[in-house]
């Protein structure tokens, strides 16, 4: 599904991104945190937290859980990755800080994930929102199916 064709320049991308954001907030992009992004973004694949867990094992950081989940909720408020609830892993914003309303449409057969924005979309859930006078902390749309790549595979 992804388009990439060398994850070195999305680490490289996202993690220049990422510096800029924390330089304007006046925020610390730790050794920790760095690491974890670059690992999110060594695929286009989602990465649950205890496999990041496993990769940070035996580098110089603390491979403990809290060490983990700290630098992924930094990185979620930051807007540097998202959560996939439906799969319990993280995957890289490709496109941080550019709108807060985005979706996503993961593929069964290969799991890759595409982060999909569309105004219609988020106008419509706000319209169906505001006609039941409901206010919304987070939405998480995920559509799981087939990609093209995969489809044409068969």
């Amino acid at each position: 599904m992804s388009n990439c064709d060398n994850h070195n320049s999305c680490i490289n991308t996202a993690l220049k991104e990422a510096q800029n954001i924390c330089d304007q907030r006046d925020l610390r992009f730790t050794k920790i945190r760095k690491t974890v992004l670059s690992i999110i973004w060594e695929s286009h694949k989602p990465i649950k937290a205890y496999d990041i867990l496993d990769k940070i094992t035996g580098m110089e950081f603390s491979a403990k859980p809290p060490t983990v989940y700290r630098a992924l909720d930094f990185l979620m408020e930051n807007g540097l990755i998202h959560k996939i609830n439906s799969l319990n892993a993280f995957v890289g914003c490709p496109h941080p800080l550019q709108h807060e309303q985005c979706y996503f449409i993961i593929c069964s057969s290969c799991d890759e994930i595409e982060e999909c924005c569309d105004k219609d979309i988020t106008n419509a859930i706000e319209g169906v929102m505001a006609k039941n006078k409901f206010s919304h902390s987070n939405i998480a749309i995920e559509i799981n199916g087939t990609c093209n790549n995969c489809l044409n595979e068969k």
